[in-house]
């Protein structure tokens, strides 16, 4: 308390005094303004002259101070801390205080102008003279100091900097150290990257890489010039099978290839755009040879590209598999089991959703998957064994347990890729024995899972696993029984029954594994179970022609068509049989008639002679396989039409626009039971009527009839009571590729479908 009363009473006596020299610092201002303004106009006509800046002696001010200075010299020290300004005020240094008057007034003048011109500096901001412009152009500047350095001693990177380097790296004989700085700026650059991003210096790099312009020279220097210039250093033969880790000079650039390789990967971990993953990728490709003394590293990398292998774009794709097949293959020993558990974990993960966006990446996974576990047969049976059983675990669970969750652990497409997987690989190496034993195991799951649930739901699933195994039969040359599989499809009730809705639009199986009752009900389903019916048919049968027991084989079948003939009323779906039961009986004849001739004198235990008479057969080429030719190129060309654009198929198939009448009223349709109806059914459509665009030609398939204005309240009417149930709003959602007849837009385009 005495010391806060000690400094207010020291405020109190300053106080004054203050008052006391501003009052007379302002008349000293009053009597020299003419003599400033003059000073002034000097200083505005030599400009370019440097005026040194004088202080004004004031010895009545210097006494105060230093008797502030005894008086309290605690808060001395606070002034001298917070505003030495006061205390430096007009002061000079001890050898002035014996100049002339003349000489004093000539330095308050001057002074007086000096303050002049300090509160016009003060009211105006003015920029320093050593500011630089930011801008790209300044990314190009510098470059006449190749030896720039910044405050702390780091090398700052500039473009002539970088042509020495490439000069050096193309030279014969590469000097180890320019190596190590080339991969030593390669890391000050992105690790400038990284500091941008956190909004930090990278205080630890090497050089300093400034500007778009040196960030790009750096990399593009490491892409095209640092891999040859290492295999130039190390002497490497071009035709030299020896490893790069066993040559003499790698232990000088092993330490700084770690470094390179880890900067690198991190670098394609960071890169979003897939032209620089490109470049990026094929740079790896090329320095992979380097990859395989880094045990640790390797395994790193191959993690990441084998993401991008699984998510990446289609060349993104391609190359990061080029990556993982040329590093596993320098050092497979190590690193082939974990490549083929991740790759496996990474296409069961990726292969969950199946739609003709994602159809072709999964379709290229799982042939580069087998491309993969053909490198070593004994290493994948060990993979091959432990997925195909894990496999079985879940057929078998849903068997015993038949429960939901069991079920969808079964059906679904993660299951059935991995069938096609197993199959494919089965079929690609049937020339060598070390996974012929799990054919049958692989067969009789596949069998199981059509098995599980053989509702008409569930056709497009049997289709596709009845592929698998068609795939299966043709690549392992073995008996599979397939055709009771495909022809109980036309004995299912739900096929027979008569379809209660029309759709204009096809329905495939490509992309489908269950059908929801809307589908079920369309004469599209009926249509491509058919057409599934007679390709698996033709495709196993031509592959089946050649052999021995061909006339015996298809008896069942033939003796199922018939039955199924009698019945069909369609005289589409009847066509198609009849011209393929033609043909297979026709091919019955022919291997009879091949039976029946002299040639066949051995004995049928005799494996060597049934294989060449079925390989003498296949040869003339039988009926049942020419026919399958000529459909094979038909049904690709009908694939690749619905897979092209839809104005190519309009103009194919001359489909017609149809418009539905706009609605009177806003009332909405209510059903018999009083529920909304969003989804009218065919029948309604018949009886009110679908106007034709005027576009539309004559001798189209679909002549609908104008609704009639006079009678409103009839055509009301017979919204309100359609003939057929409509299709519910519960069914329309139950799956997502459902489709009604016809949907309620004014204008119905295959655009829209």
């Amino acid at each position: 308390m005495k010391l806060a009363t000690k400094k207010v009473k020291t405020l109190d006596k300053t106080k004054p005094k203050k008052d006391a020299i501003k009052k007379k610092k302002q008349s000293e201002k009053s009597k020299v303004s003419k003599v400033a303004k003059k000073a002034v106009k000097q200083k505005s006509e030599n400009k370019d002259e440097k005026r040194p800046k004088k202080k004004v002696t004031k010895k009545s001010h210097k006494k105060d101070l230093e008797g502030l200075k005894d008086l309290d010299p605690e808060f001395y020290d606070f002034l001298q801390k917070n505003d030495k300004e006061l205390l430096d005020f007009n002061l000079m240094d001890s050898d002035d205080d014996d100049d002339d008057d003349e000489d004093h007034n000539e330095e308050e003048v001057k002074e007086a102008g000096e303050e002049e011109s300090d509160e016009d500096d003060e009211k105006y901001h003015k920029p320093s003279d050593d500011l630089a412009v930011g801008s790209d152009e300044s990314d190009f500047e510098g470059d006449d100091d190749d030896e720039e350095t910044t405050a702390g001693g780091v090398q700052k990177i500039t473009l002539n900097l970088l042509r020495q380097w490439e000069l050096q790296l193309g030279k014969p004989n590469v000097p180890i150290e320019t190596v190590r700085q080339v991969i030593q700026a390669f890391n000050s650059a992105l690790a400038s990257i990284s500091a941008d991003a956190e909004g930090e210096q990278a205080n630890a790099a090497a050089y300093k890489v400034v500007g778009a312009a040196a960030f790009n020279g750096v990399i593009q220097l490491c892409v095209l010039h640092l891999q040859p210039a290492i295999i130039r250093m190390l002497g490497v033969k071009p035709n030299s099978s020896l490893p790069l880790h066993k040559h003499k000079k790698w232990v000088k650039v092993r330490g700084c290839l770690r470094y390179y390789l880890t900067d690198l990967i991190r670098l394609v971990e960071q890169v979003s755009s897939s032209n620089i993953l490109n470049v990026l990728l094929k740079h790896l490709h090329q320095m992979a040879g380097m990859v395989a003394p880094f045990t640790a590293l390797g395994k790193t990398i191959l993690k990441r590209l084998i993401v991008l292998w699984a998510t990446g774009d289609e060349t993104v794709r391609v190359l990061s598999f080029l990556c993982i097949l040329k590093i596993t293959r320098k050092q497979q020993a190590t690193m082939l089991n974990h490549v083929l558990k991740a790759m496996y974990l990474a296409y069961v993960r990726n292969s969950k959703f199946v739609s003709p966006n994602t159809l072709p990446g999964i379709n290229f996974m799982r042939r580069s998957l087998v491309e993969m576990f053909a490198l070593d047969l004994n290493v994948s049976y060990q993979h091959a064994f432990l997925y195909i059983r894990q496999l079985a675990i879940h057929l078998r669970n849903a068997v015993i347990l038949k429960k939901k969750d069991s079920f969808q652990a079964v059906y679904n497409w993660q299951y059935i890729n991995s069938l096609r997987l197993w199959a494919d690989l089965l079929g690609a190496s049937t020339n060598k024995p070390q996974l012929q034993p799990l054919v049958y195991p692989l067969v009789t799951i596949t069998t199981g899972v059509i098995r599980l649930i053989p509702t008409a739901q569930y056709f497009p699933l049997r289709f596709h696993c009845l592929q698998s195994l068609i795939s299966l039969a043709k690549e392992t040359n073995t008996f599979i029984p397939i055709l009771p599989l495909i022809v109980e499809v036309l004995r299912s009730n739900t096929f027979n029954r008569k379809h209660t809705s029309v759709s204009m639009k096809p329905l495939q199986f490509t992309c489908i594994l269950r059908l929801n009752k809307a589908q079920l009900a369309e004469n599209g389903f009926r249509d491509e179970v058919v057409e599934q019916v007679c390709g698996l048919l033709l495709e196993y049968l031509a592959h089946e022609s050649a052999t021995l027991a061909f006339s015996d084989l298809v008896v069942p079948v033939v003796m199922a068509i018939k039955a199924y003939l009698k019945e069909c009323r369609n005289a589409n779906y009847t066509r198609k049989l009849k011209q393929l039961l033609e043909k297979i009986q026709e091919s019955g004849r022919f291997i009879e008639q091949q039976r029946g001739k002299s040639s066949v004198n051995f004995d049928l235990k005799d494996a060597k002679a049934v294989q060449a008479w079925e390989q003498q057969v296949r040869n003339k080429r039988t009926p049942l396989d020419i026919y399958y030719t000529s459909w094979l190129k038909t049904h690709e060309t009908k694939k690749r039409r619905q897979a092209a654009q839809v104005d190519d198929i309009n103009a194919d198939y001359d489909v017609p626009k149809l418009k539905r009448p706009a609605a009177k009223t806003g009332v909405p349709v209510r059903n018999e039971n009083g529920e909304l109806e969003l989804f009218p059914s065919d029948s309604e459509d018949e009886e009110v009527g679908i106007p034709r665009d005027d576009d539309d030609d004559d001798n189209s398939e679909l002549e609908v009839e104008q609704p009639k204005a006079k009678k409103p309240k009839a055509d009301k009417k017979k919204r309100e009571k359609p003939t057929k149930p409509a299709v519910t709003e519960e069914a329309a959602d139950d799956y997502d590729e459902a489709a009604t007849a016809v949907d309620i837009v004014k204008d119905l385009d295959l655009n829209d479908w």
